[in-house]
């Protein structure tokens, strides 16, 4: 599976690079809608924004199932895993010091597809506000 994953993430790469393929979105996109707090943007709902797309209809059957089980792993575990232990330890710490200021800052990967570092918040009662560039804090 590794090898599997190691190669489809190359033939991604080259065929980016050789034009065949194009990029659902820019850097600038993400770093658009990112400054804009526009964390709802099309950009950022998709669930496998941060992996490779390993899903390919011209595969043969047992790759297809291959590269299914691998999507899946790699979302579980690289993104949704990741994103609750930051959001649990962002919770922990808001709890154990409810007499201090804390800013918390996260890379984009963090704000990237479903179940994300806010999702996690937000859905064990916490309310997150966007802060704009420029504005105080």
């Amino acid at each position: 599976q590794v090898l599997f994953a190691l190669n489809q993430t190359l033939l991604q790469h080259e065929s980016l690079r050789a034009g065949s393929l194009q990029a659902p979105y820019t850097t600038e996109d993400l770093i658009k809608h990112y400054n804009c707090g526009d964390l709802n943007a099309v950009i950022f709902n998709h669930d496998t924004s941060q992996v490779p797309n390993f899903i390919n209809t011209t595969l043969p059957p047992h790759e297809q199932v291959t590269a299914q089980e691998i999507d899946s792993y790699f979302r579980q575990e690289l993104i949704y895993k990741r994103n609750e232990r930051m959001g649990k330890r962002v919770m922990a710490l808001l709890r154990e010091n409810r007499d201090k200021s804390f800013f918390f800052a996260f890379g984009a990967g963090h704000f990237l597809g479903n179940n994300t570092v806010i999702d996690v918040l937000r859905q064990a009662g916490f309310e997150v506000e966007h802060t704009p560039p420029g504005q105080p804090i």
